[in-house]
């Protein structure tokens, strides 16, 4: 999954940053709310962390413009501004959860498990095609008859992408885009090889080829 930070402090942003790379997430960062604007509506993002004191153009108005562009991505307010007013202001803006600093960094991570869930009409905290299993609290992933393996962290996103949306064929560039940010070199056969690795640990048919177009996981398998 692919998450844009908008947030000024550095070592904020940082330390952020860092903990959602551990996490097996695709990260971009920005620090004003321009290069925000221009950044979510050029790139695909599976969610927002926007902080709202910013320089260029403040928060709201990032996400009064992500909204204007009749974008759906999840946007997690994360800022400084305690006053009711503010939440509810952000909230009444479109964003879809609003956290306060100082946040624990292991509390962010939960949210924002949550909130892809609620965002993708999940309930369970697991996500499952009825044959395959994937904890994104833990990163393990199972299939009946076989021990629960854990995932490295870019076979945990490249599973999860597919498991978003059992059924839906993901292209070459639709999965590279959930795996990679800015700057990070992708190698010509990165998304094979790490289909490989999945299916070695889970088995051939967890993942299925469609030829010219690209890969999915079974809706109903």
């Amino acid at each position: 999954m692919r998450i844009l930070v908008v947030e000024d402090d550095s070592m904020i942003g940082e330390a952020v940053v860092e903990t959602l790379k551990e996490a097996a997430y695709a990260v971009d960062w920005v620090q004003d709310g321009r290069h925000a604007i221009s950044a979510v509506t050029t790139d695909h993002y599976d969610m927002v962390l926007l902080d709202l004191g910013l320089p260029g153009r403040d928060g709201i108005e990032v996400l009064r413009a992500i909204r204007a562009a009749r974008l759906t991505v999840p946007v997690m307010i994360i800022t400084a501004r305690d006053r009711l007013e503010d939440r509810v202001t952000g909230l009444d803006e479109g964003a879809d959860d609003y956290m306060l600093k100082p946040f624990d960094l292991a509390e962010l991570t939960a949210r924002m498990r949550a909130l892809f869930r609620r965002s993708n009409g999940q309930a369970e905290p697991v996500l499952s095609n009825g044959h395959v299993s994937l904890n994104p609290a833990t990163r393990e992933a199972q299939v009946p008859g076989v021990e629960a393996v854990r995932l490295s962290n870019r076979e945990f996103s490249l599973l999860q992408a597919l498991l978003l949306r059992p059924g839906a064929i993901l292209s070459r560039s639709a999965l590279e885009d959930r795996l990679y940010g800015w700057g990070e070199e992708v190698e010509s056969n990165a998304v094979e090889f790490l289909i490989h690795s999945v299916r070695k640990k889970l088995g051939a048919d967890t993942i299925r080829n469609v030829r010219g177009a690209g890969w999915t996981i079974p809706k109903n398998p």
